[in-house]
């Protein structure tokens, strides 16, 4: 009598499978039809450094980046606008003789940051303008609030002068102001402030969940914006905490945000997944500085492909749910992105 046939594939065979999620990776046209987040140039966001003097002058920790002149912004945004980068955000390199304990230049409507925005939207009238609303670029203190003589950070009366600061970005054309300083109550008391002078109109990008993080040393060389005495913790977010990021988060939200930010992006990816979790609203992220030196550091060493790493950088982050990504990456990701 014959054996049965025996059921049991030979040793070291592979079972049948009836899924096998390889098959949609097989054909580039597959991987396609099975990709989850897509990255353009129009979800990205150009930061700029601008200053007074009439050259640009580059930022050794910051490859490619540079203060701006007045002419090298025109040119660095109408290269942007050319590429695909229809938004940029502003930040100032403001000189020493203007910082002072009040940050008032911050409010001056003749100041650097005005000129800018009256000058780009003159010349090219599709770019979104983005500024920031913080006072560490203007106080002789190098925090983003006043400082009393104790040290502390005074709240309240901070929140008055960034109300003013951002009145003076909206009157010269400002389509979103986006306050990164942390104070408390700061986006309704401006969205109160920008309603009542007719700034219906102008929105705000809240940077809801921004990190005292150790990654934005290369910015405060940009901007010599350091702190001169203690660190930010006492206003910005501790690194260890996410479910604070929720709390945040609700506050911008009932205070009137449009948009809600969290800085740094790729180190806070939870927190990016988090937020998209939490709101319909649109969610941005910051690629910082310190973020950016890394990669074109290793880059430099040859340890790692420059154009690889940072795209797969901006894809994780739009993974994660951001739907806006501010970073220094915008111009070469889409100039990679069109090839």
């Amino acid at each position: 009598m014959l054996a049965a046939p025996d059921s049991h594939p030979p040793t070291g065979a592979t079972p049948a499978l009836r899924n096998r999620p390889r098959r949609n990776r097989r054909l580039p046209a597959l991987r396609a039809f099975a990709r989850e987040a897509e990255l353009s140039p129009s979800r990205l966001v150009l930061p700029l450094f601008i200053h007074e003097r009439g050259d640009d002058v580059p930022i050794a920790s910051m490859p490619g980046c540079a203060r701006l002149s007045p002419e090298g912004l025109l040119r660095e945004v109408e290269g942007a606008l050319g590429e695909g980068i229809g938004s940029v955000v502003l930040f100032p390199a403001v000189e020493d003789g203007l910082k002072t304990l009040d940050g008032a230049e911050a409010t001056n409507d003749e100041g650097l940051v005005p000129r800018s925005i009256r000058a780009l939207k003159a010349r090219f009238g599709e770019l979104v303008v983005i500024t920031d609303v913080a006072l560490d670029p203007y106080s002789s203190d190098g925090h983003d609030g006043l400082v009393a003589p104790d040290g502390r950070i005074l709240n309240d009366e901070t929140v008055e002068v960034l109300c003013r600061q951002a009145l003076a970005q909206a009157r010269a054309g400002a389509d979103v102001v986006a306050p990164s300083d942390m104070m408390d109550g700061r986006v309704g008391a401006i969205r109160d402030a920008l309603d009542a002078e007719g700034h219906t109109e102008v929105s705000i990008l809240s940077y809801t969940a921004k990190y005292a993080s150790a990654f934005y040393g290369p910015f405060r060389e940009a901007l010599d914006s350091a702190p001169k005495g203690g660190g930010k913790q006492t206003y910005q977010m501790d690194p260890a905490n996410a479910r604070e990021a929720e709390r945040e988060l609700a506050l911008d939200v009932a205070e009137g945000a449009d948009m809600v930010m969290v800085k740094p992006a790729g180190p806070y990816l939870d927190v990016i997944r988090l937020l998209r979790e939490r709101t319909d609203l649109p969610v941005a992220a910051y690629q910082v500085s310190g973020e950016y030196a890394m990669l074109h550091a290793a880059a430099e060493r040859g340890w790692l492909d420059l154009r690889s790493t940072a795209l797969e950088s901006l894809l994780s982050i739009r993974r994660a749910g951001a739907d806006v990504i501010l970073t220094y990456f915008a111009r070469q990701a889409a100039r990679w992105l069109a090839q």
